[in-house]
């Protein structure tokens, strides 16, 4: 990284330094745009600074593909660690060597005749573009049910958690699904904690099926390459990812296994009254349908192992190892010892700082792979901007090259035509 002195223009500004603004960065060098990045913490903070010890890739390494920078290491079918990942990201911060400057946040943006106006405490900037890159993950979601929770609870994000030893002796209750609930119940359950998981709608994917990890399987049918103008594939974008993992050379999880070893699962979380933490009636809902996503992904390789004649035995469905008696409906914190509750019911996006037109009723940004209807505003790194990929490592250099090269091809029209205005 650079930080050069602030100039009081540029052709593009990007904020937020994470994967997404850093791949905006190297494919404006590669232009020639001249520009700037602002981040408000550090470069790729959230993959040194908001994972747990135990994180790992949930998506094999050969699917790290930044910009001309793609694992070269020699396990392409493994998961990264934590520190192989940040080792693996700093590579490619070494590579792009950003024009940052760090720890400054925008305070706003926006646009007056021709040109954008970028406010940050340490000045304001105009440009000719601007790249928003900040993702939906930028604060820690927390429900207001939480300032319900005694004190003597400690409360965390998935965003702050690190390892079991950092909570009080007690039980933890974990509320959420996805991702990171899951991997952090299993963290848990695995160092002996007694655990109540509070599940959602999250769905679930096998990890290795037919003799190949899953992931493989969806890159050869093409699912990494289906857009987000494919029929029905719109509402994905405000979908929770399929939760399983890479630990220990990777594995399905299963919360009806878990529930066999002395997890306790409940259905939603509606509110929390009295020291009791109330659910909805919805747990075998909730299973079943995590199973059935996992059968129906599981379906869709048999389909393509038919089609192509491929040699790949153990075709099976999954057939529930446990159900639940009842669907629980409240849980006595006191009563059940619980001493911590984690909260990974995911992160909100911040775009109070956009005074751009550019946003739908739901508050996501209104674009085409990143393109806005504002002319020289654009979005980078958000899930499924364009594909599956599109908030990862997979495919967020692909979106970044698309965006530069739009906003290269307008930034030489618009060039062309005050030129011609010129010379009358």
């Amino acid at each position: 990284m650079t930080k050069p002195f602030l100039k009081s223009h540029y052709s593009a500004v990007v904020v937020g330094g994470g994967q997404a603004g850093l791949s905006a960065s190297h494919y404006l060098q590669k232009h020639g745009i001249d520009h700037v990045v602002f981040e408000q913490k550090t470069v790729a903070h959230k993959w040194k600074d908001e994972r747990w010890d135990a994180f790992c890739l949930v998506t094999p390494n050969w699917q790290c593909q930044l910009p001309e920078h793609p694992y070269d290491g020699d396990d392409p079918h493994g998961f990264m660690v934590k520190d192989e990942v940040i080792a693996y990201v700093d590579g490619f911060i070494d590579k792009v060597k950003a024009p940052v400057f760090e720890h400054t946040s925008v305070t706003a943006v926006e646009k007056t005749g021709d040109l954008f106006r970028v406010e940050t405490p340490i000045g304001t900037v105009t440009a000719e573009s601007v790249i928003l890159a900040t993702s939906l993950y930028s604060r820690p979601a927390i429900p207001r049910a939480a300032e319900r929770l005694l004190d003597t609870i400690v409360q965390i994000h998935t965003a702050d958690y690190r390892n079991p030893g950092q909570l009080p002796e007690g039980a933890v209750v974990v509320v959420g699904s996805g991702q990171s609930g899951a991997q952090i119940a299993e963290d848990l359950h695995l160092a002996g904690r007694k655990v109540h998981m509070v599940t959602g709608n999250a769905p679930r994917c096998a990890r290795f099926y037919r003799g190949r990890d899953v992931v493989d399987w969806l890159a050869d049918i093409g699912q990494y390459d289906i857009t987000v103008e494919h029929d029905g594939m719109t509402k994905k974008r405000h979908d929770t990812n399929h939760y399983l993992t890479g630990r220990d050379g990777g594995r399905d999880i299963d919360l009806r296994k878990f529930a066999l070893e002395g997890m306790s699962l409940y259905g939603r979380m509606r509110t929390v009254e009295h020291g009791r933490m109330l659910f909805d009636a919805d747990l075998t809902a909730n299973l079943d349908h995590a199973d059935r996503v996992y059968n129906g992904i599981n379906a869709l390789i048999d389909k393509h192992i038919l089609k192509h004649g491929i040699n790949a035995s153990g075709e099976t469905v999954y057939q529930p190892a446990w159900r639940p008696e009842t669907d629980p409906t409240e849980l006595d914190l006191a009563a059940a010892g619980v001493s911590a509750v984690i909260w990974a019911i995911g992160f909100s996006p911040d775009w109070s700082y956009v005074g751009l037109p550019i946003f739908d009723g739901t508050g996501y940004p209104v674009q085409r792979r990143g393109v806005t209807g504002v002319e020289g505003a654009y979005v980078l790194g958000l899930p499924w901007l364009w594909t599956w990929g599109s908030g990862r490592l997979l495919a967020v250099g692909k979106d970044a090259e698309h965006v530069v090269g739009h906003l290269a091809g307008t930034l030489a029209e618009r060039r062309s035509m005050t030129r011609q205005a010129a010379n009358g």
